[in-house]
């Protein structure tokens, strides 16, 4: 085979599958930035010292980007922010889903499937660089082929000139996103169709499924500010107010 015919697919392209759900706002951003400039000519990847990830030595010899695999890891880069979870720092995606969506996976006459392509670029490039850190998965099988969990580094953000500032202020306000949804779920402790089954019940019952719902509702801090004589005040609220509902119909 000629060698400028010697890889598939040289200029690979990421393409996110259909139907998939809606990406948060971070990683729209960061997909948007990152396809803005070309990740595989940033300067990082001159000036950083590889390092074997297994020793944490050194790598004197290191095979840099030639053109081919720089077409991999600018399709690559889009892919793990797409599948990126913010929070965990995880890539929900295995380096075969990765290939598979970046046309980077290849079939042999037999119809073997090769994902080598991408994982080298992971494993002999990425990883050393320090743009991502790998953690193997154990499996309790014959098979040789360990799969890894993928995790981006703050330095991969600097690849997508994306700072840090930028994540921590996305992630402050998923925190105060998430404080505020809670707060709104927590404003009637009681649902209306509750309410309906629990007017039908006998006092002592009644009082009781109240007070499950109550347990239900605070944090075993706010129930113990609340106390024994706070906590029957409530009841005695919640039943009044049922009894009320109940006389009405």
């Amino acid at each position: 085979m000629p060698r400028k015919n010697y890889i598939y697919n040289p200029k690979p392209v990421f393409n996110p599958p259909k139907n998939e759900k809606k990406r948060s706002a971070f990683v729209c951003y960061a997909m948007k930035k990152a396809s803005e400039i070309d990740v595989a000519r940033n300067n990082l990847n001159y000036t950083l010292l590889p390092i074997d990830p297994k020793t944490g030595n050194i790598l004197l010899r290191f095979r840099r980007l030639n053109e081919h695999r720089a077409c991999a890891m600018r399709a690559i880069v889009l892919a793990m922010l797409y599948y990126y979870n913010v929070n965990s720092k995880l890539v929900e995606a295995s380096i075969e889903k990765l290939a598979d969506e970046c046309g980077l996976s290849t079939f042999s006459n037999s119809g073997n499937k090769s994902i080598t392509r991408a994982s080298r670029l992971i494993n002999e490039f990425l990883e050393p660089m320090g743009f991502i850190k790998c953690r193997r998965i154990k499996r309790r099988s014959i098979s040789n082929y360990i799969p890894k969990k993928i995790y981006l580094t703050p330095m991969f953000f600097m690849l997508c000139n994306i700072s840090q500032s930028k994540i921590d202020d996305f992630l402050s306000k998923q925190v105060k996103y998430s404080e505020k949804s809670k707060i709104q779920e927590r404003k009637i402790f009681i649902s209306f169709s509750d309410r309906e089954v629990i007017s039908k019940l006998d006092e002592k019952s009644a009082r009781k499924k109240i007070l499950n719902a109550l347990i239900r509702y605070y944090t075993a801090r706010e129930l113990t500010k609340i106390g024994p004589k706070g906590l029957k005040k409530k009841i005695d609220i919640e039943y009044t107010n049922l009894c009320k509902l109940h006389k009405k119909k």
